[in-house]
């Protein structure tokens, strides 16, 4: 169906450039409120790293917030808008490369982007929504699960798969329902490449149809979900489009030249950090829930739900559960 195969190029071009110029739009206000817009050289690298092992199946997600947490370059309550903005473009990238060179049947290419793409816009709207305690202990879970596939993929704890290269019938239904709960997760932070992995080979299809249908998926509910951070103003500027200059390139260079490399030791590497980070992110959340519990601090059971307003507390209060805490 190569008339179906050209329509959907189109159509990710057009969301492409739809959201460009959503971000546009966004990034000219937050420039001139004076938020800071030039990245660093150090977050164009991790652009350009993190999105060249993303195309090679590493990942972007978990490791994108391991090096944002550890070096603390954006809020913890920041990080999954900011990955899901500047991660969105070069995802799209691997889309085009993927769906190119990796046969898949188009009716399940189609019928699994466009669940994720719902499950993604519907997960958009409550994490961009939520405290900063909620999401440091949801990227906490979010970063273990990571992990866990990591290693798993080393141990060679992944079903094989089969030689399908589509679905029908139950099985299609599965695939589509799966990858729903996945799209929404994806907002989060937990990322679609290893659990999306996972479910291909389960329904049976050939491990390689996870590459067009993750990056596929991705390259769509990643700018549909991207707007929702971005009209809550819930990212950093900077450290997305780090993530974005430094990523094109990077992508090109992955898909069209280097195309694979051993990766098992880099996994490795990846799981230590990754599981650092889940204990860090954990840790940050337990103590703002601390903080909130202490009395007269916002969002504290005190004034919770019941629709009045607390009065100021002494100098040194904590703030809302929102505001950035330090040591976090």
């Amino acid at each position: 169906m190569p008339d179906v195969k050209t329509a959907l190029f189109v159509l990710l071009g057009i969301t492409a450039i739809a959201f460009v110029g959503l971000w546009l739009r966004t990034a000219r206000r937050e420039v001139r409120s004076g938020e800071p817009w030039k990245p660093t050289l150090f977050q164009l690298v991790i652009g350009a790293v993190t999105n060249f092992f993303d195309t090679l199946g590493i990942g972007s997600f978990a490791p994108t917030t391991s090096i944002y947490k550890l070096r603390r370059i954006v809020p913890d309550e920041k990080i999954p808008g900011t990955l899901n903005v500047g991660h969105a473009l070069p995802v799209v990238v691997q889309a085009f490369i993927f769906v190119a060179m990796v046969r898949v049947e188009i009716p399940t290419l189609v019928a699994m982007i466009v669940a994720a793409v719902v499950g993604a816009w519907l997960g958009a709207g409550i994490v961009a929504g939520l405290p900063r305690r909620k999401i440091q202990i949801g990227m906490s879970a979010a970063l273990l699960l990571a992990a866990s596939f990591f290693a798993m993929a080393n141990l060679g704890l992944f079903p094989l798969g089969g030689d399908g290269v589509g679905l029908s019938g139950p099985l299609l239904a599965i695939g589509i329902a799966v990858i729903f709960v996945l799209g929404a997760l994806n907002t989060l932070g937990i990322g679609l490449y290893a659990p999306c992995m996972v479910l291909i080979a389960l329904l049976g299809m050939n491990p390689r149809t996870a590459f067009p249908i993750m990056m596929g998926a991705c390259a769509f509910l990643m700018p549909v979900a991207s707007a929702r951070f971005l009209q809550k103003g819930s990212y950093s500027l900077a450290p997305s489009l780090g993530l974005t200059i430094g990523g094109i390139p990077a992508v090109l260079l992955a898909g069209l030249v280097v195309k694979s490399l051993p990766l098992t030791a880099l996994r490795w590497l990846v799981v230590a950090v990754v599981t650092y980070t889940s204990v860090a992110m954990l840790r940050s959340g337990l103590r703002e829930r601390e903080r909130e519990r202490e009395p007269g601090a916002a969002g504290s059971p005190a004034d919770a739900g019941g629709g009045h307003a607390m009065p100021p507390g002494p100098p040194g209060t904590p703030g809302p559960a929102g505001a950035p805490a330090p040591g976090a």
